[in-house]
């Protein structure tokens, strides 16, 4: 890898693994921070970072600095729509090319949550949720729909981490997730597809009502 290479994988890898939409997020770099963290020179970061802004993952602002981006609540929705859209063809599809075992391997991500303690397991929850539907994506077996989802997840998944303990959205969710699970096994195409649509498309809901992203 080229010290470029190597300081855009590194940037982009910590970039997915924020959650940018934390109140308390921090969306400033600092080149000098990022030089020493990274190991490399400040010539391949700024190429890496200039790289990073044609994507659209962060803006280089003249004599401001380099900001993360943020999506404005109404791209957000949209989104969350095309998610819905795609997650529920990834299920269609799974009912119908997924292997049993690859199925089954949903339960670790859902039976271990109970809706009594769903409190006591905040954090854990909120990582199991974010892999589900990346499983899910995954079982499809579309390497398109892997990839457009790829382009979107940052955001849907920094979403998913703020809201999915508002409103008692997570006892709903586990609730949503077995019966997902449920389809899934059963290898009912249409139900598994439904489900998964109308379990984004609440997220969707609780978006536009109730959050605030300025």
């Amino acid at each position: 890898m080229s010290l470029k290479a190597r300081a855009y994988e590194a940037l982009k890898s910590a970039i997915m693994a924020m959650n940018i939409y934390a109140g308390d997020a921090e969306l400033r770099l600092d080149e000098r921070d990022l030089s020493a963290r990274f190991g490399v020179s400040r010539t391949p970061l700024r190429e890496a970072l200039a790289q990073l802004d044609q994507e659209g993952l962060v803006r280089i602002v003249p004599r401001r600095g380099i900001f993360i981006v943020r999506k404005t609540k109404a791209e957000i929705l949209d989104m969350i729509t095309v998610w819905a859209a795609l997650e529920s063809m990834a299920a269609r599809l799974a009912t119908k090319e997924a292997a049993d075992a690859d199925i089954s391997r949903l339960h670790g991500l859902v039976d271990r949550f109970s809706q009594d303690e769903i409190a006591q397991q905040m954090g854990e929850y909120s990582d199991a949720n974010i892999q589900f539907h990346q499983a899910i994506i995954l079982l499809g077996n579309c390497p398109l729909i892997v990839e457009t989802t790829n382009s979107l997840f940052v955001h849907v998944r920094g979403i998913r981490q703020r809201t999915i303990f508002e409103m008692d959205r997570a006892r709903r969710s586990i609730v949503d997730h077995k019966e997902i699970v449920a389809a899934l096994e059963a290898r009912d195409t249409e139900r598994a597809e439904r489900l998964v649509r109308e379990h984004t498309l609440r997220l969707r809901d609780h978006v536009e009502r109730y959050v605030n992203l300025d």
